[in-house]
């Protein structure tokens, strides 16, 4: 079987630092690849893979910025969808446009929808709902007004993870300087418990950055910048916990699960996909509140490391991820050889 697999061009494939859907497209590449599958990835010119790779962008539009996102995201996605017959499937990474393809090619897309950006882009889901098969990537990201073929949970190389036993000593928060992803609520949830916060990711909102979070950066409260990967597993697996206080109903969370690999806790929120990410008081806790999240992180240290380890590994492996997609391959185009 043919299978070609569309990425992002924002950032690299996989990223070197943020770049979540680049990730995931980087994952299941590999893992469909290392199963003996034909693939080939569609992303940026200067992408890794063992795969087949296919560009027309040399560079991330995000790292370059002569280069004009919409202009490159068609150049990029057209040049897949004038060779689609020589595929027998189209893994689709890249959200809604490439939908719009989908009735003038013959080739069976299944489109993963990482999150809603906006309910504004719904009804371009709606419009291909008879023509494309939709996998979400939790189930409490599903639009009643869609149709899935399955949900399939983000898979992590187990590898790139790097369990460790002992209990760290300081909080650690993994994810973009955003509202959404709550900041500011994990710097007053570190200051409450009296414990560090190391803080590391991309700055996505710079007023945000400014006003919430750099007023209170100190010797305990400490930004590290955005963390490539080996960075990124020695910050998660020394930690004491992962604070996760989102403000929005995040369809995944890929710091959850990575965190969990090196057998490091989350207190999260209780919003969108954390209740099928967190197993309640055995990988961490799932809090309404600032206060509620000051109040269980003394209880972090009753929970077994192992525990965090075995679930991530048995839920979010990139082996789990690659099976399920093959099931989805499977019953769209019949058998794989």
């Amino acid at each position: 079987m043919k299978v070609a697999v569309l990425a992002p061009i924002c950032w690299r494939t996989p990223p070197r630092h943020y770049g979540p859907w680049e990730q995931v497209a980087s994952n299941i590449a590999e893992g469909l690849a290392l199963r003996g599958l034909d693939v080939t990835l569609f992303a940026t010119g200067d992408s890794l893979t063992s795969a087949k790779l296919e560009y027309i962008c040399e560079r991330p539009y995000e790292e370059d910025k002569t280069l004009d996102p919409k202009v490159w995201e068609c150049l990029h996605i057209s040049h897949l969808m004038e060779c689609a017959d020589t595929f027998d499937i189209i893994h689709n990474n890249y959200d809604f446009l490439p939908l719009t393809y989908s009735r003038l090619i013959k080739t069976p897309m299944v489109t993963t929808i990482h999150g809603f950006s906006s309910p504004q882009i719904i009804p371009v889901f709606k419009k291909y709902n008879d023509r494309n098969y939709f996998v979400s990537i939790s189930n409490s990201d599903r639009c009643p007004e869609l149709e899935y073929i399955a949900t399939v949970y983000n898979g992590i190389n187990v590898a790139d993870f790097t369990f460790k036993e002992a209990v760290g000593e300081y909080l650690l928060y993994f994810s973009r300087i955003h509202p959404d992803k709550g900041t500011c609520e994990a710097i007053q949830i570190a200051k409450r418990f009296k414990m560090r916060l190391i803080i590391s990711g991309f700055i996505q909102d710079q007023r945000y950055y400014e006003e919430r979070v750099k007023p209170f950066l100190n010797d305990e409260i400490v930004y590290v910048g955005n963390s490539g990967p080996k960075k990124r597993d020695t910050l998660l697996g020394n930690a004491y916990a992962l604070l996760h206080p989102i403000n929005f109903a995040e369809p995944f969370g890929l710091s959850v699960a990575e965190s969990m690999l090196c057998g490091t806790p989350v207190v999260a929120f209780n919003k969108g996909s954390m209740p099928e990410l967190i197993a309640q008081e055995k990988t961490g806790f799932l809090v309404g509140t600032v206060d509620e999240a000051v109040s269980v992180l003394k209880d972090v240290r009753q929970i077994d490391r192992k525990d965090c380890r075995r679930w991530a590994e048995k839920n979010f492996s990139q082996e789990k991820m690659v099976d399920d997609y093959v099931a989805v391959y499977r019953k769209i185009v019949g058998n794989i050889s």
